[in-house]
């Protein structure tokens, strides 16, 4: 597993534990203290997800319940909401990681760790997402 893919997993983990505590994402990530050894090569890339998806937020989610045909974003588990904000500010705002990888890797963690649904709903959404690209205002 690639350290960017060990980055995302810990990225999902810190802004599930903040949804789920009602606490901001840099908060849970404060809590967590200086990383471990095994987690170093990942820290830089997590705290760029992690900051990124709560800076742009507000946009984040805008595009998501947009586009998220027939769903509403309450009604999405909170996992797969998510990792549709890590891979939407990926999509949107890393320039250093390819379109095609953006993707791939969050429909690569819905399918290890939401429902059997979740990797077609991610991928399709935010493949609508990287075909908007060039249209969206960000």
């Amino acid at each position: 597993m690639s350290a960017r893919t060990k980055a995302r997993k810990l990225a999902l983990d810190v802004l599930f534990a903040a949804e789920l505590r009602e606490e901001t994402p840099r908060a849970v990530l404060e809590q967590r203290g200086r990383p471990n050894t095994d987690e170093l090569s990942e820290y830089g890339h997590a705290v760029r997800i992690i900051e990124g998806v709560q800076d742009h937020s507000e946009r984040i989610d805008e595009l998501i319940a947009t586009y998220a045909t027939g769903w509403t974003l309450d009604r999405m588990p909170v996992v797969d909401r998510n990792i549709l904000r890590m891979g939407a500010f990926e999509l949107l705002w890393v320039d250093d990681v390819p379109d095609g990888v953006a993707v791939s890797e969050a429909v690569g963690l819905a399918t290890e760790l939401s429902t059997d649904e979740s990797p077609r709903f991610v991928n399709g959404l935010l493949s609508r997402l990287q075909q908007l690209k060039p249209s969206l205002s960000l």
